[in-house]
């Protein structure tokens, strides 16, 4: 039976119209957003900085979009816990994940993970980049990386060091550090960065590879001494405190960075959107200079170049995961 072209047209013409309806919805939707409150969800304990830049971002998103942005802490698992959380939330920029790069870490430690986290996650920015620092109690008789060194091999498995939970960047900096030093310590993961350095201050866990806006204070206040930085160069808040690399593990570079995600499926302008305001409050004089006090340095690319970065991270964090040998515990 022939096609009855006017129904066939009919139909072509509501089809493209909806097209063109959900087109112009998308911007629409984005104008409006948020209607409501939202949800930053971030995969550590309270009182970390991970926690403290999080917060600051939620109070300055709150500013410019004239809505509540609440942090909410779900620790547990390394970030699985939070992550899983966001993945399976409605993809319509409500809910927000702030993470680290246990984000990246988790696919290369954590087996049967039950999302993927390049498909199931819309990378929004990276927030900023943070120097891993090493640091030790000062009770500890190391001043020196190569002190350091000496001290673990004199005495295999005598000394823990602490990190902010199983698979996290501090976690993975030590597991390389101790793979090519060739010494042992033993891990003792906290369920976020602020329990961690307490038992690190009380000297209770001598040894930490630890986010720099963490413990820089302590640092210059004498509470712990920083003994070098995982990064390949120098940290412009500690120029006199040398590389890894250049204390004797030439090669070792190990970093951190926050940065936020929304559940795949959030309409693009909407994603857009919560990247150009987290670069305009990343752009401020202000915030850069807050950052900087607490040595962190801001980010702000594009979705785009932030799902690069995050492929980019997955790769190397797998090498490394496999390089050292590193399994979940």
């Amino acid at each position: 039976m022939p096609c009855p072209y006017p129904v066939r047209r009919a139909w072509l013409h509501a089809a493209a119209c909806l097209g063109a309806s959900l087109a112009l919805a998308a911007p629409a939707e984005a104008a409006r957003y948020p209607s409501r409150p939202v949800t930053m969800v971030v995969p550590f304990s309270a009182g970390g900085s991970v926690d403290a830049v999080a917060r600051m971002l939620a109070a300055q998103l709150g500013r410019r979009l004239d809505a509540q942005f609440v942090v909410e802490n779900v620790p547990g698992a390394g970030g699985v816990i939070s992550t899983q959380r966001v993945a399976r939330a409605a993809p319509d920029g409500y809910t927000l994940l702030f993470t680290t790069p246990n984000h990246t870490i988790n696919p290369a430690i954590t087996p049967r993970l039950s999302f993927d986290t390049e498909k199931d996650f819309a990378p929004v920015t990276l927030v900023a980049a943070v120097t891993l620092v090493l640091v030790v109690h000062p009770s500890l008789p190391a001043r020196s990386t190569r002190d350091l060194i000496a001290l673990l091999k004199a005495d295999p498995g005598k000394y823990n060091y602490a990190s902010g939970g199983i698979g996290a960047s501090q976690h993975l900096a030590a597991e390389l550090f101790k793979y090519q030093t060739h010494t042992q310590m033993m891990h003792v993961p906290y369920k976020g960065s602020a329990g961690a350095l307490a038992d690190l201050l009380s000297g209770r866990v001598p040894i930490m590879f630890a986010d720099l806006p963490l413990v820089l204070s302590h640092i210059r206040g004498g509470a712990l001494r920083a003994l070098a930085v995982g990064d390949l160069e120098r940290s412009p808040e500690l120029p006199d405190v040398p590389t890894i690399a250049e204390s004797g593990v030439p090669g070792y570079d190990a970093n951190a960075w926050y940065g936020l995600f929304a559940p795949a499926g959030t309409p693009p302008a909407i994603v857009d959107r919560l990247q150009k305001e987290v670069a305009g409050i990343l752009a401020e004089p202000g915030i850069r200079q807050r950052l900087k006090e607490i040595g962190a340095r801001p980010g702000g690319m594009t979705p785009g170049d932030f799902r690069e970065f995050q492929k980019k991270e997955i790769a190397r964090w797998r090498k490394v995961v496999e390089t050292a040998q590193i399994k979940m515990e």
